[in-house]
């Protein structure tokens, strides 16, 4: 009987939870703003430097398999969330429902999207260039699909700024990163695990500042148990409807089984490192980034541990 391994990044992230929870004023002593805002700027633009413009070119033939993954990110997802706006969207957990339309309109995660494609002995190549790829489609897509609602509201939120801001901090570091690949792309994929590490790190800070502000502001008394609890029924429930969505769509398309792995497990990926950074920038203080997270989280813990599941099944098949 196999062991089911707790990811090590997952428990950091409840530690650093209950950290903020024991120390909620810690924030304001320590410039978390400012070493998060070099911190986000410099994963990115060593996301730049992991690119390869050789192996984007090379992933542009199968185009089928390439709109799949990216539809079912950043259309498929999304939609499924709006579909519920009638019952929460204005009203009295309006934040919870946001919170949600946040979480399916981010782009794929790279690393554990790649990785579990392998184990499950998917189509590899097709898993990098799209998880890829989807980081930078998402700077543009996820501040249009967050926009489209929250212009509505009576928040503050000028589509101008936040761009400007995307651009400055996000942006400009992977145009940089991707014009001095040649030079220190090898350099970076050598280092992989110390890059990895810097990026959970930065994520960790992140986190700790939004939840601690959250504690500090009591935010959370408000969730309700049975609230918390409709919310990871919600994230579990969402997973398995566009994964099984996904191979639906696969099968009629005719995909082999490489491609169907890749499509469902890219398309169902959603990025911990741009939902943390995309949530300074897009909400207004208003919208308490503890709360905004919160699904994205719990999401990111099940999506690991059910992915983990399958890919380690669906390696025995062959």
């Amino acid at each position: 009987m196999n062991k089911i391994k707790i990811d090590g990044f997952v428990l950091a992230i409840i530690v650093t939870v209950v950290l903020a929870y024991l120390f909620p004023t810690f924030h304001s002593i320590v410039p978390f703003d400012t070493i998060g805002s070099v911190g986000i700027s410099l994963i990115f633009f060593f996301y730049g430097l992991k690119l390869s413009p050789d192996k984007i070119k090379t992933g542009l033939s199968n185009w089928k398999l390439h709109v799949v993954v990216q539809l079912a990110t950043f259309l498929l997802y999304p939609i499924l969330i709006v579909l519920f706006s009638p019952f929460f969207y204005r009203g009295e957990h309006e934040i919870y429902w946001f919170a949600f339309l946040f979480l399916a309109a981010l782009p794929s995660t790279v690393s554990s999207s790649v990785v579990m494609t392998s184990i499950a002995k998917g189509n590899v190549p097709a898993a990098i260039f799209n998880a890829s790829i989807s980081g930078l489609i998402g700077i543009l897509v996820t501040p249009l699909w967050i926009g489209l609602f929250l212009k509505s509201t009576n928040t503050d939120f000028d589509m101008g700024v936040i761009y400007l801001k995307l651009l400055v901090e996000i942006l400009l570091p992977v145009a940089i990163g991707l014009l001095l690949q040649r030079y220190w792309g090898k350099y970076a994929q050598q280092h992989l695990k110390t890059i990895t590490l810097f990026d959970k790190s930065v994520i960790l800070i992140i986190v700790f500042k939004s939840f601690s502000e959250s504690f500090e502001d009591h935010v959370f008394s408000s969730v309700h148990p049975i609230v918390f609890l409709l919310i990871v029924m919600a994230v579990i429930g969402s997973f398995f409807f566009v994964y099984w969505l996904i191979g639906k769509i696969a099968e009629r398309l005719q995909f082999n089984r490489e491609d169907t792995i890749t499509a469902q497990f890219c398309g169902t990926k959603k990025s911990l490192v741009h939902g943390t950074v995309f949530s300074k920038v897009l909400f207004p203080a208003s919208f308490h980034a503890g709360i905004i997270l919160l699904p994205l989280m719990l999401f990111h813990a099940i999506q690991l541990f059910a992915v983990s599941i399958i890919a380690a099944k669906k390696s025995k098949e062959v």
